[in-house]
């Protein structure tokens, strides 16, 4: 893994980095050689990258999939004297490697995903993602997830691992591009189709991608993921956790033994609740599911038995409440815990994802953590 970063931190000889892709590489080779946290970029790098190693081959295609739409994967350098490409994941191994391939795809969602659905059945031994510039993007092909991904395997007997890498989060910029729309992903879950999961950390990105690429049985996977976290400490992990780590579909929360209630959560509103805890000293857990369908209902249960019987648990989400995962996720809770009340802090129902006011989102954001804490 070291060796993995410290190859991906170097750069040809008289290669020409811009300053800010100069920084980020020094910053990858501390991250190896004084064993620092690494972030989610990082993570996902090395997915890649270990893949590679090892002779899978990984594809990857979006509108802004070599920089990353949010400047955080750069997987393309390009000298700014002479503008020639550089590509760390071609180099990571000897002649053995697998072939990696990134492009920059046209805005035409449709077309594109139809091809990398075909592209994914034919290649099953590697790792094959189709990146949304922003997760509603996908909205544009969902003739395309109706119609072939979800039912692949049911209606045309065919299996596909592709991913969906689709970013998610409200951040106060407007109703577009806040919502990948997880609700419609979850109504459309039945027969173990396929895999949703809502990744948080970056020991979970990397595991969650390995193990998509190794799995036998295939099946494709939809991966929200987050934007201001992606270069974010409160998405950073240890390289222990990459060395001996394991994908986790529920995070328990360690740092709270005997809390008064349990907050379950997805993706990044959890870093958000952890930080206002914090503020708070708020005797309060927080549990995180990072994988939603197939729902993790065993895991859950050992959790919850750990606290006594009977305690209120409530599911927290900064999407609408007619959004989201709730509307889905509210009977699996109810069915898991008779005994416990079940309640929702959201944001209430809206024909809009989010508000086009900062200023109002941000009234609305402090009205979850009042309520949840």
């Amino acid at each position: 893994m070291v060796s993995l970063l410290n190859t991906l931190s170097d750069l040809p000889e008289g290669f020409n980095a811009h300053p800010k892709i100069a920084a980020m590489l020094r910053r990858r080779r501390r991250m190896a050689q004084e064993k620092q946290r690494v972030d989610w970029a990082t993570g996902e790098i090395l997915a890649y990258a270990t893949l590679l190693a090892n002779g899978a081959s990984v594809r990857l295609s979006g509108q802004d999939s070599e920089r990353g739409t949010f400047a955080h994967r750069h997987a393309v350098l390009h000298d700014v004297a002479t503008g020639k490409r550089h590509v760390p994941l071609s180099h990571v191994g000897n002649r053995r490697q697998g072939r990696f391939s990134v492009c920059n795809s046209p805005l035409t969602e449709s077309a594109v995903l139809a091809f990398e659905f075909g592209y994914s059945i034919e290649q099953a031994d590697g790792l094959v993602i189709w990146e949304a510039q922003f997760g509603d993007f996908a909205n544009m092909s969902q003739a395309i997830i109706d119609q072939f991904l979800v039912s692949s395997e049911v209606k045309w007997h065919q299996q596909s691992s592709l991913v969906l890498l689709l970013p998610h989060g409200l951040e106060g910029h407007g109703p577009e591009h806040s919502s990948a729309r997880p609700e419609r992903f979850l109504q459309l879950c039945a027969d173990d189709n396929i895999e949703v999961v809502y990744l948080s950390s970056a020991s979970q990105v990397f595991h969650r991608l390995r193990q998509q690429a190794l799995a036998e049985r295939k099946r494709p996977l939809i991966a929200f993921t987050p934007k201001r976290l992606l270069q974010s400490v409160a998405a950073s992990s240890t390289l222990e956790e990459l060395y001996n780590g394991s994908f986790r579909a529920v995070i328990p929360d360690s740092d709270i033994s005997q809390p008064e209630r349990v907050l379950f959560c997805s993706g990044q509103v959890a870093a958000d609740l952890m930080v206002e805890r914090a503020k708070r000293k708020a005797p309060v857990a927080i549990v995180r599911l990072d994988q939603l369908y197939p729902f993790p209902a065993e895991a859950i249960a050992d959790i919850m038995g750990e606290y006594p019987l009977g305690i209120p648990v409530t599911w927290v989400q900064e999407e609408p409440e007619n959004m989201g995962a709730w509307c889905w996720i509210r009977r699996q809770l109810e069915e898991l815990f008779e005994s416990s009340p079940i309640s929702v802090v959201a944001r209430p129902e809206r024909a809009s994802p989010a508000t086009g006011s900062l200023a109002i989102h941000n009234r609305e954001q402090q009205s979850i953590y009042a309520q949840a804490f």
